[in-house]
């Protein structure tokens, strides 16, 4: 399955080529989006007859390293560095593109500790905006810039701003990504470092964290399990939800083709379904279980901090203005990720 869709990403039509013989330092190597950028670069070695490029795999723990990439064993383009994406990088090599995708992404971990999800949007970033990438900076942002105010700007295109309480907590995430992109910009216009942003949406496939609270998480979770679905909500929000695959080829195409200074959003414009909708979907992917959903309240004491957004689709022209388009539907796309964890 992964295989499969790493091909797939590599089949699109983007200057591969510009790796070749480069380094990419790949911070959050060892999270759910960037063990797929990860993987992309090592399977583009393997298939691909160009000058290797060397991946830099920067993550805080060595074991999460060793589970995500150990089955690569020893091989001489990967290369493990264990430190705080805040914490100054080795200069012991050059360094040709940076992927900055080192950032807690789920409601549950802003509330746990929102001091370092903001810290590794904006510190981190400009730690890794010093290393002066020559080819490429690509930071991984979110469809959260766009704060509250903005249900009526749907599709939400680029321009569109909301507004968002800096005193919130919950701001955090939101606000540490507008920082990192402030940041991103300024480093463009004023250091030139080629440096673009990806507004990434609801994201889900194989490998996704599963039961951290988010809808679709916990929707999948239950469903591997065999339990019944269970909705914390009245079902009514809705969001615009992205496969894997589509998301990282997204994100290959702004760093291989955008323009310094300019996010994109990265989402599927055609998949937006409420959490009712969602649910049922996923219950009816294989009828054969039998699965059912019923509601129930949230934990008191649970850290999740919900987004009080009550819809959230983006307006993905500007992307498709480089050639990207999403390649697939919720039924296929959830019905990939379920066998994916078999």
């Amino acid at each position: 399955m992964v295989e499969a869709d790493l091909d797939r990403i590599l089949q699109a039509p983007l200057p591969w080529g510009r790796f070749a013989g480069r380094t990419v330092l790949v911070a959050g190597a060892a999270g759910f989006l960037g063990v797929y950028v990860v993987e992309t670069l090592l399977r583009m070695n393997e298939s691909r007859n160009l000058a290797p490029v060397r991946v830099l795999a920067l993550a805080r723990r060595g074991e999460a390293l060793e589970e995500r990439f150990g089955a690569h064993g020893s091989r001489d383009d990967l290369r493990f560095l264990v430190q705080d994406a805040c914490a100054p990088v080795p200069r012991d090599e050059p360094v040709h593109f940076i992927v900055h995708a080192a950032s807690p992404g789920t409601p549950r971990a802003f509330g746990r500790d929102p001091v370092g999800t903001f810290a590794a949007n904006v510190f981190a970033t400009r730690e890794l905006l010093e290393l002066r990438p020559s080819d490429g900076f690509l930071f991984f942002s979110s469809g959260e810039v766009y704060g509250l105010g903005n249900d009526q700007v749907i599709p939400t295109h680029e321009d569109a701003y909301g507004f968002l309480d800096p005193t919130q907590v919950r701001s955090c995430y939101g606000e540490g990504k507008r920082a990192g992109e402030t940041l991103c910009a300024c480093y463009a216009a004023q250091q030139g470092v080629p440096a673009t942003m990806v507004r990434i949406f609801h994201t889900y496939g194989p490998g996704m964290p599963l039961g951290d609270g988010r809808v679709f998480s916990d929707f999948v979770g239950d469903a591997l399990a065999g339990r019944d679905l269970v909705m914390r909500s009245d079902g009514r929000v809705s969001r615009a939800f992205c496969y894997l695959a589509d998301t990282v080829e997204g994100c290959f195409t702004v760093l291989l083709k955008g323009a310094a200074g300019t996010a994109y959003n990265v989402g599927n414009d055609r998949a937006e379904l409420t959490v009712l909708e969602l649910a049922n979907l996923i219950a009816e992917l294989e009828p054969e279980r039998g699965l059912q959903l019923r509601r129930e309240s949230a934990a008191a004491a649970d850290p999740y901090m919900p987004s009080p957004i009550r819809r959230g689709c983006p307006d993905v022209s500007r992307l498709r203005g480089l050639g990207w388009a999403p390649r697939t539907g919720p039924q296929e796309g959830f019905l990939r990720t379920l066998k994916s964890f078999r």
